[in-house]
């Protein structure tokens, strides 16, 4: 059971707890409309660098897959702290629940993620899961690929991930459905946001979705962005390094 953090759940002087959870967050599903349509223009930015890369350089394929994520991520960060800013003038990190964990905050949801990657590893072979390649796994394993890779889904994709989905569509949620649903329902959509990658398998996305609501659950209860962050790297970092693992030559 991953321990909640007291710091992050006192409530500012002269405000009672109560008061505080039942405040929500400051911006609505008008914000999430303008955020998905603002995403829209920065698959665009993100294809076109892409081809751009691919037609006009010699860089290694890691840098092609790698760059154009920098780009799309930066994008959609952007775009939803200037919603914030222009529309609330409030920042957009604290906004989304990135605040400071303390160190068993940070050791246990570290470890969650490493023993959830292992729970669904053995639920999905129970579910006789069908084996999709994932697109880096059809990729070069020279040093600098994997290096870039795993800085892509290790580091760049949970946190980005964790501040759209549990920092910022999570709260929504929770305030209309309640916590429980709240915290499933952003896990259904993260799942069905990934289904491409699997394509469209249901097994998966059931999958990928039980461990959004888990993220969800730490992003709850701990009060911090950072908690789900660190337990959605270590998930990824189990699965980078089994696939690793798989692809070493054996003698």
């Amino acid at each position: 059971m991953i321990p909640s953090d007291p710091v992050n759940e006192a409530p500012p002087p002269g405000t009672s707890r109560v008061s505080t959870a039942a405040a929500g967050p400051f911006w609505d599903y008008t914000d999430l409309l303008l955020f998905v349509l603002l995403l829209l223009p920065s698959l665009g930015v993100l294809v076109l660098v892409a081809l751009l890369l691919n037609l006009f350089t010699a860089v290694g394929l890691g840098f092609k897959l790698v760059v154009p994520q920098i780009v799309f991520y930066a994008l959609a960060l952007g775009s939803l702290g200037a919603l914030f800013r222009l529309r609330y003038d409030q920042p957009l990190w604290s906004s989304l629940g990135w605040k400071p964990i303390s160190f068993g905050v940070a050791v246990w949801s570290s470890f969650g993620g490493l023993l959830l990657a292992l729970i669904l590893g053995l639920l999905g072979s129970a579910l006789h899961t069908p084996e999709i390649p994932l697109p880096f796994q059809q990729m070069p394993t020279d040093r600098t690929t994997i290096i870039l890779l795993g800085i892509l889904v290790v580091v760049l994709g949970p946190l980005c991930e964790e501040l759209a989905f549990r920092g910022f569509l999570m709260p929504l949620l929770i305030r209309s459905l309640g916590v429980a649903a709240g915290i499933a329902a952003t896990g259904i959509v993260f799942g069905c946001a990934h289904g491409y990658e699997y394509q469209w398998s249901w097994r998966h996305m059931v999958l990928i979705s039980a461990a959004g609501s888990i993220f969800g659950w730490a992003r709850y209860k701990t009060g911090s962005t950072i908690a789900a962050a660190f337990m959605h790297a270590t998930f990824n970092l189990t699965q980078f390094a089994a696939f690793l693992a798989q692809a070493r030559p054996t003698a």
